[in-house]
């Protein structure tokens, strides 16, 4: 089993939700970055998301399109994200995943994109700009290395699409709680709620995580009585990074976020 998944099912047995938080590499500065995750992870996070910087971040909102700027005007390359992973890694057992887009994985070329990411120490990745029906060969070379190639599903998602989203993807499903981009508004509880219903018709095992438009405490709350197993926080996080808040201020964010995943 994956490090990914395992830290899902643990979640589970633990009868709480887990915590994945996103942080952009290199934001506010590739050294406070590392200072910044450790905090994240210190503070309860279950799984670091970690961005990998790109000039036409398409799934993101504004929040995190300034802090992929910030890290592309601070020099930050996928080389140099795979250092950072590599450096988390020596501190942490905890499931490490990038997320980021096609274009650098293709001018890398997909088996050594992978490759480099499995010799940093990830456990996974996330593209959301790849359709599923052209990332086979990505499929493909992740599995053969092993590291988990996380799929997303969205409210408005076809029922025969989801159902091969939750076929091909690995680790966990990524459940996009609402239309538009990350950062700003809120989840919608209802869709979620559908998602998570119809999901588990499909198979009850799988691991399912919301992200977008879950920023505070209130609303980790309301995403866990639809039943979902994780919820995924970046803007609101990736905010206090650009702010050049405190790691420990970040860790008492993320305290909070974390005693808001567990029941009672």
């Amino acid at each position: 089993m994956s490090r990914l998944r395992d830290a899902f099912l643990r979640s589970r047995r633990e009868k709480r939700m887990a915590l994945v938080c996103y942080l952009m590499a290199g934001v506010p500065s590739p050294r406070s970055f590392i200072d910044h995750a450790m905090a994240c992870l210190e503070g309860g996070a279950d799984v670091l998301e970690i961005g990998i910087p790109f000039s036409d971040p398409v799934a993101d909102g504004p929040v995190i399109q300034e802090a992929s700027v910030v890290a592309l005007r601070n020099g930050v390359t996928p080389p140099k994200v795979l250092d950072m992973v590599r450096e988390l890694r020596e501190r942490t057992d905890r499931p490490l995943v990038l997320m980021g887009y096609y274009n650098p994985i293709f001018r890398m070329g997909e088996e050594e994109f992978v490759k480099a990411c499995v010799r940093s120490g990830a456990d996974g990745l996330i593209v959301p700009d790849l359709p599923l029906h052209e990332g086979g060969s990505l499929r493909l070379a992740c599995e053969r290395n092993g590291i988990d190639l996380v799929q997303l599903s969205t409210p408005l998602t076809p029922e025969a699409r989801h159902r091969a989203l939750m076929n091909a993807t690995s680790g966990f499903l990524y459940l996009v709680t609402r239309t538009g981009v990350t950062g700003g508004g809120s989840a919608d509880g209802n869709g979620l709620f559908r998602m998570v219903e119809r999901s588990r018709k499909n198979d009850s095992e799988l691991p399912l995580a919301a992200g977008f438009g879950i920023s505070s405490p209130e609303h980790v709350k309301a995403a866990r009585e639809t039943g979902v197993d994780g919820v995924i926080v970046g803007s609101a996080l990736v905010s206090l990074t650009l702010l050049e808040t405190s790691p420990q201020e970040v860790m008492t964010a993320v305290r909070e976020l974390a005693k808001a995943c567990a029941p009672g």
